[in-house]
């Protein structure tokens, strides 16, 4: 898996939340950022993500706790215990060897060391989601399209195709699961994050667009439900 996909961001500094952020969504991902460990929890309970930054230095939030320290290692714990397999990258300023181990040993797929480059996030992020996926390869291929998640390049028959950020998120997605069909609200998940307005018919546009560049076929419709390859 990656390319566009639908993150939380458990991270209680503003100036590092909002810059992971804005990258983030630079390369297509829809973010939602929440800096306690109780909206974490409210979040994990209501919503689902492709994956997890996770900062271990928590408030712990909510009415009660306010203030209070928290140890994001709490909630992957408890997201482990209830076998919530949604992967997770911890990222912290924490570089003790012990710390990385107990890390790891609480469930986390990766941990990064604060400060960090974003290539570098992105990188763990793009190797995350292919174990996670099944994968080893980092390309993604099917009837003759390529796709590349690092360089964001799509090629059909030796090709290049030039895509829109959005246009690239919704194919990814339906190169992910080939034969799967993908609703509408799925697709929208890859593409928005919160407070961001969602566009009137938005993925039936992407879609449209898709198959005027790789062709009419390429994408199908099942009506009523979704789009597949």
């Amino acid at each position: 898996m990656l390319g566009a996909m639908r993150l939380l961001l458990v991270e209680d500094d503003r100036m590092i939340g909002e810059g992971l952020r804005a990258g983030l969504r630079l390369e297509g991902h829809a973010v939602d950022w929440v800096r306690d460990l109780a909206a974490a929890r409210s979040t994990l309970a209501s919503e689902r993500f492709d994956l997890v930054l996770l900062d271990l230095g928590l408030p712990a939030g909510g009415p009660a706790g306010a203030g209070a320290a928290g140890d994001g290692l709490a909630l992957l714990a408890e997201m482990r215990a209830r076998h919530d397999p949604t992967p997770v990258i911890v990222i912290t300023a924490r570089d003790a060897s012990g710390d990385r181990v107990k890390g790891l040993d609480a469930g986390a797929d990766d941990y990064l060391v604060k400060p960090f480059e974003l290539d570098e996030l992105n990188a763990r992020i793009r190797a995350v989601l292919r174990r996670q996926g099944g994968r080893a390869e980092p390309l993604l291929a099917h009837n003759g399209v390529t796709l590349d998640p690092a360089t964001r390049q799509v090629m059909q028959d030796g090709r290049p195709v030039l895509l829109s950020a959005r246009e690239f998120a919704v194919l990814e997605a339906l190169m992910q699961r080939p034969g799967a069909v993908l609703s509408r609200a799925q697709l929208e998940d890859r593409l928005y994050g919160w407070g961001e307005e969602i566009e009137s018919n938005a993925v039936s546009v992407y879609v449209h667009q898709l198959r005027r560049k790789l062709g009419a076929d390429y994408i199908r419709s099942m009506r009523g439900v979704g789009y597949f390859l």
